[in-house]
């Protein structure tokens, strides 16, 4: 058995290596970290064998069920008051059937097949009270079949370099992240009442996931799948991608309508908990998806978008949907209403996913505003038509990373126009840069870079949790279209607690970067930044950036470049 240390911008991808390469894997026996004061550093140790075997980081007693088998145990051990976290990391096949490392998985054990690298994720947790210097850790490596005494089999080591710089809290973030919650979704992988105490349980949890990367946005829907199910009736193997409404109605006797919003408040007060404050935004106003062909299409054929809004009927105890415009527009009077009485109107924005017909987005546009002046606009465009032509009442627009790259000057002539954030997205597309399973390591941690090379303000994701139906096993999902893991950054996790990925973390890196470069230039090192920023974006101009052919066209593939910029602060 083997052990060596890798960077923790290391992916292994199981089929692609012959057996000398993964020894190679494990030749590095020492690492040098840097990390600020109220902050985390990662490595990652690398454990294989000529046989298979069974690693474990708990000092708990192990026997494997089908026999006499090698056991690994890693411990690791870190001077001065450094919390550690170490995490076994799981595989997920990838489109192609190629298992590749993903997951951070929560149980303490794994069984590792025979010439195959097992990542180990060692996290080390700097509080602002530690003192700058540097500080040793090892990793050991032992072992034991069966009743043998455990061995040390082998030692490598690390240290951690503490910088006299302390982080914001991830609460003062200044980059600007929107990962959209799929909250319905959590509830059926969980197989729990949707918006039951259960259910608000386990999504406090995925909050304070999100909080920790600084999130700003939280997610509401507010009518019946605005998303038609993302369109799943197409595919051979459909999952159900459909999102609820959180708000339930009630026709009375009398035929006015109640409207119960306990379960938005609450999701909306859990996350001004995790301090995710800066904004809440509704799907299911503007711009539903619509295929019209196989159902999923409008209901109230006299008003220009198709906003369905089921209700309980007391009368006849049955459940229907609405079908009149003056009640429809009642609803939505309401619900603005809600957000004016709770004090939240002015954090509101109202999503548009990705409108393509540009004249229609404009009469919903006008009518949504004539029913609910308050509410702001949002706009996910995929569309050159929509950044190159003006639309009244447009709060914040989030390009798609191609079009926010090709009309980079347009944004910034439309800029000072604009009232709120300007951010960028990526989806299925581009194949580079994004945050795929196959996509190199370092292109998540790139994202923010991005955002402040284009002076964006920041990051939008369309999916944290939009998992098919078995994540867990297969996560690749319609491939030709979305890339295995473009559904989700994390994974359900047992307890009622996400399972974080590898990708969560290269992210969570980014970002700190992107604070890190805030932070130098307010200490007037602008120029310093754009160096850094130099060093790692090969590109001259943004209508590149979605143009080459390979991901080192445009950018840096190795993590030193960007280590850099704290270790050369």
């Amino acid at each position: 058995m083997r052990l060596g240390l890798q960077s923790m911008f290391y992916k292994f991808a199981w089929g692609y290596q012959e057996w000398q390469e993964v020894i190679k894997e494990t030749d590095n026996k020492h690492i040098d970290l840097v990390c600020c004061r109220r902050d985390t550093v990662s490595l990652q140790a690398v454990v294989s064998s000529n046989e298979e075997f069974l690693l474990t980081k708990s000092k708990d007693t192990l026997f494997w069920k089908a026999g006499p088998i090698d056991i690994g145990r890693i411990e690791v051990e870190v001077d001065g008051a450094i919390d550690i976290e170490v995490k076994l990391v799981g595989v997920i096949p990838d489109d192609n059937g190629t298992l590749v490392s993903d997951m951070l998985l929560d149980q303490s054990y794994v069984y590792v097949d025979k010439r195959r690298p097992q990542q180990v994720w060692i996290e080390c947790r700097i509080d602002e009270n530690v003192q700058p210097g540097k500080y040793k850790g090892k990793v050991k490596l032992y072992t034991h079949t069966m009743f043998e005494d455990e061995l040390l089999q082998e030692e490598c080591s690390f240290t951690v370099t503490v910088k006299d710089i302390v982080m914001p809290e991830p609460k003062d973030y200044k980059f600007y992240l929107d990962l959209w919650q799929h909250p319905s979704n959590i509830a059926r992988k969980y197989e729990v009442e949707l918006w039951g105490e259960e259910h608000f349980s386990i999504l406090d949890n995925y909050l304070h996931s999100l909080a920790q990367l600084g999130q700003k946005a939280v997610t509401l829907i507010v009518s019946e799948i605005p998303w038609s199910g993302q369109g799943s009736l197409g595919d051979k193997e459909p999952s159900d991608l459909f999102e609820y409404n959180m708000i339930r109605v009630t026709r009375k006797s009398d035929g006015s309508f109640h409207f119960d919003y306990s379960a938005l408040d609450q999701y909306v007060e859990i996350a001004e908990k995790h301090s995710i404050l800066a904004e809440i935004e509704l799907f299911g106003l503007l711009n539903i998806w619509q295929i019209p062909e196989t159902g999923y299409g409008a209901i109230v054929t006299d008003y220009p978008d198709a906003i369905r809004i089921r209700y309980l009927d007391v009368v006849t105890n049955t459940y229907r949907f609405i079908r009149k415009k003056s009640e429809l527009e009642d609803y939505i009077h309401a619900l603005e209403a809600h957000f004016i009485r709770r004090g939240w109107s002015e954090k509101v924005r109202v999503l548009a996913d990705e409108p393509a017909d540009f004249s229609l987005f404009q009469t919903r546009v006008q009518q949504l505003q004539q029913l609910a002046p308050s509410f702001k606009l949002k706009v996910a465009i995929n569309h050159a038509e929509f950044i190159q032509k003006d639309i009244p009442g447009i709060h914040d627009a989030v390009p798609i990373i191609s079009c926010a790259a090709n009309d980079y000057y347009r944004l910034q002539d439309i800029r000072s126009q604009l009232p709120g954030k300007l951010l960028y997205y990526v989806c299925c597309w581009p194949k580079h840069p994004n945050s795929f399973i196959s996509s190199p390591s370092l292109e998540c941690r790139l994202i923010p870079w991005l955002a402040e090379k284009l002076g964006l303000d920041g990051f939008l994701r369309w999916s944290y949790t939009a998992w098919p139906d078995r994540p867990r096993e297969k996560i690749s999902y319609r491939p030709t279209i979305w890339p295995a893991g473009d559904t989700c950054l994390v994974y359900p996790g047992i307890g009622g607690k996400p399972l974080l990925s590898l990708r969560y973390k290269w992210l969570q890196r980014g970002i700190r970067d992107y604070e890190i470069m805030q932070m130098a230039k307010q200490s007037g090192r602008t120029e310093w930044v754009n160096s850094m920023l130099n060093r790692v974006l090969k590109f001259q101009e943004p209508s590149q950036i979605c143009k080459f052919d390979t991901p080192e066209d445009v950018y840096s593939l190795r993590h030193e470049d960007y280590e850099c910029l704290l270790q050369e602060w």
